[in-house]
């Protein structure tokens, strides 16, 4: 299976030439072998019949044309010749006996009693050429007589088995290519739904918002199509009312941690105080998480942006906060985006690389029609098997669930989101020297959007 094809519409097509080259096969098989006793008989019967009638043609006319006659009817498999003088006389076996009784009988009656030889070689020199000239293949020689004195040797040369080989193969061929043409077209017919329902599950996958597929083609493929429709439709209403209830709630936490906080004024133990503020801090900062994770992307009107410039000016905005953070960006680098999301998400990047890996190297470059900021760090990097679960929502690998050592656990399912919003995506790598990479990639097409 090696060469077999991968997609459906090729093992269509190679369906089909393998069917319409065994059916090929199969009647040629039968009509060489099965019919190959009907045809033989079909064939002595016209050879004697030609011979039979050359002759009588030859006997009516003078004999001085005779000659000029035979040449004129020597074409294609037949050679006649005219022999005066001596008769030929050929030893034949039982079987050419039968058939040179059969050729008699067809003669007229003063020819009767002339010799008559019908002879099978498998090789016969033609009459009239140079005795080093031979003509290979089976042949049939039949001695008739003209007039007396005067015989006609008639030389029938019988097809040969490759040519009728080659009549099979070439027919063969010219049935594989109009099949596999037909193939062809009709496959494209029906995988064209298939591809666009790959596609639009490719979509899905990556977080983008799937196309509604065209419900047409055949009564499944079109069934697939109705049903995946019916899905994403699903989908799309539970993300958005998940997304509505999140945000509800934490809109609505906003409040009772205000009312908090104007009651931990009235807390006269300064100890106690100071714990509840730092808890009311934690929660603050959560609820804004939640709050950005439920908002999600698109919300924001695209606009056209130099990415070089957002990601120098968060740079240096860290670097004046005091981050550790080294910056090293291309100019230009045009994109059509929604620059706060990006801006969010190259932010988180960079402070998961500081809080990890005590310092971030940011660098923006082209790579083929995507955009790639890339974050490295120092730090202890993240075990292969945590690589994917990590952009979970609340997943964190550090369990003390404290935010000042683990975060809330959305920063990275933020910017997975706002990459994937905008047609790319981020991906996590352990550096050999020690260390992690992130790579957020964004699609250059969308200068264009």
């Amino acid at each position: 299976m090696r060469y077999w094809p991968r997609t459906l519409g090729m093992q269509l097509i190679a369906v089909t030439a393998v069917a319409v080259a065994l059916s090929n096969i199969a009647v040629a098989t039968w009509f060489e072998f099965g019919n190959q006793q009907r045809n033989e008989s079909a064939l002595i019967e016209r050879v004697l019949d030609r011979a039979a009638s050359s002759a009588t043609l030859l006997a009516a006319i003078p004999e001085q044309a005779r000659s000029t006659a035979t040449k004129t009817m020597s074409s294609g498999a037949w050679s006649f010749s005219i022999n005066t003088g001596r008769a030929i006389v050929r030893p034949m076996s039982g079987a050419e006996q039968k058939l040179a009784a059969r050729l008699r009988a067809a003669l007229p009656a003063k020819s009767a009693r002339a010799p008559v030889s019908v002879k099978f070689e498998d090789w016969m020199q033609p009459p009239g050429k140079m005795a080093a000239v031979r003509k290979p293949g089976p042949a049939v020689e039949i001695v008739v007589p003209v007039v007396p004195g005067t015989q006609l040797v008639a030389l029938y040369f019988r097809p040969d088995a490759l040519a009728w080989a080659d009549e099979i193969l070439a027919a063969a061929i010219v049935a594989i290519v109009v099949a596999s043409v037909a193939a062809a077209y009709f496959a494209r017919r029906v995988t064209r739904p298939l591809s666009e329902l790959a596609r639009a599950a490719s979509a899905v996958a990556g977080g983008r918002r799937a196309p509604r597929l065209s419900e047409t083609g055949p009564q499944d493929v079109r069934n697939a199509a109705i049903a995946f429709n019916a899905m994403t439709d699903e989908v799309t209403r539970t993300l958005e009312s998940q997304r509505q209830l999140l945000s509800a709630v934490g809109h609505d936490l906003r409040t009772p941690i205000t009312a908090m906080r104007i009651s931990l004024e009235f807390v006269e133990d300064p100890e106690l105080r100071d714990r509840l503020q730092v808890n009311l801090s934690e929660l603050q900062e959560l609820t804004e998480a939640v709050l950005s994770a439920a908002r999600g992307t698109g919300g924001e009107v695209k606009r056209n942006v130099d990415l070089s410039a957002l990601v120098e000016s968060l740079c240096a905005d860290l670097d004046e906060l005091g981050e550790p953070v080294v910056c090293n960006t291309q100019t230009p680098a045009p994109l059509t985006c929604r620059p706060n999301e990006i801006r969010r998400a190259v932010r988180n990047l960079v402070e998961n690389a500081v809080s990890y890996g005590r310092k971030a190297k940011v660098e923006l470059s082209q790579a083929g029609n995507d955009y790639e900021i890339v974050v490295e760090d120092e730090g202890p990097g993240i075990p292969e098997a945590d690589q994917g679960r990590v952009f979970e929502p609340f997943v964190r690998l550090e369990g003390s669930r404290n935010e000042a050592t683990g975060g809330t656990g959305l920063g990275l399912t933020l910017v997975k989101a706002i990459a994937e919003g905008h047609g790319g995506g981020v991906t996590l790598e352990n550096l050999a020297k020690g260390g992690l990479r992130a790579r957020l990639r964004l699609p250059r097409e969308a200068a264009t959007a």
